[in-house]
């Protein structure tokens, strides 16, 4: 029993290795310059960002904490009825405990349904802090793609075009993207 238990061990130990690493060839990098409008509503019965998972506590900024799913649309105009160019589903987790600023923990993926880039999306991982000033510019982090996008790193610039008191909101979205 112990020849064919050491023999069993053995085999694995000197066999063929599954895979093989090769050079890899030198790539031209891509830059890609996009620019849309990100439409989040969290109020009424067509709510395209719900939460679902709330603190257990009676805090007076009942958002703290909150972990919301969203499934967003991207449209080519600031309007909700322009074209639908794709969607951004993810999660985002509100970290801010003053009412009057909202900050989150952001990650969702921006998929492309249309035009040049149907089929392919890019990875967002970042921190989102919607400041007093609500036309401030911010900068959010690109940490992946597939499709047209494969291997993306890069930024987005975002800024609120609308919002109101009940947690909707337009976002401008310029993004550059470096992908291969």
């Amino acid at each position: 029993a112990w020849a064919i238990i050491f023999c069993l061990a053995v085999a694995p130990v000197h066999g063929q290795y599954y895979s093989r690493t090769v050079k890899a060839r030198p790539r031209v990098e891509k830059i890609t310059r996009l620019h849309f409008f990100f439409h989040d509503i969290r109020s009424g019965e067509n709510a395209t960002a719900i939460p679902i998972a709330s603190p257990n506590t009676t805090q007076d900024t009942p958002t703290y904490g909150t972990l919301y799913a969203m499934d967003d649309p991207l449209t080519m105009e600031s309007e909700l009825t322009s074209t639908l160019i794709g969607n951004s589903q993810g999660l985002y987790l509100d970290l801010s405990r003053e009412r009057t600023q909202f900050t989150a923990i952001f990650y969702a993926d921006f998929a492309f349904t249309t035009g040049r880039f149907n089929g392919s999306s890019f990875s967002l991982f970042s921190r989102f802090s919607a400041e007093a000033d609500p036309s401030t510019i911010r900068e959010m982090a690109i940490v992946g793609g597939r499709g047209a996008f494969r291997m993306a790193t890069g930024f987005a610039l975002l800024r609120v075009t609308w919002s109101n008191t009940l947690g909707d909101a337009i976002v401008e979205f310029n993004v550059t993207l470096y992908h291969y």
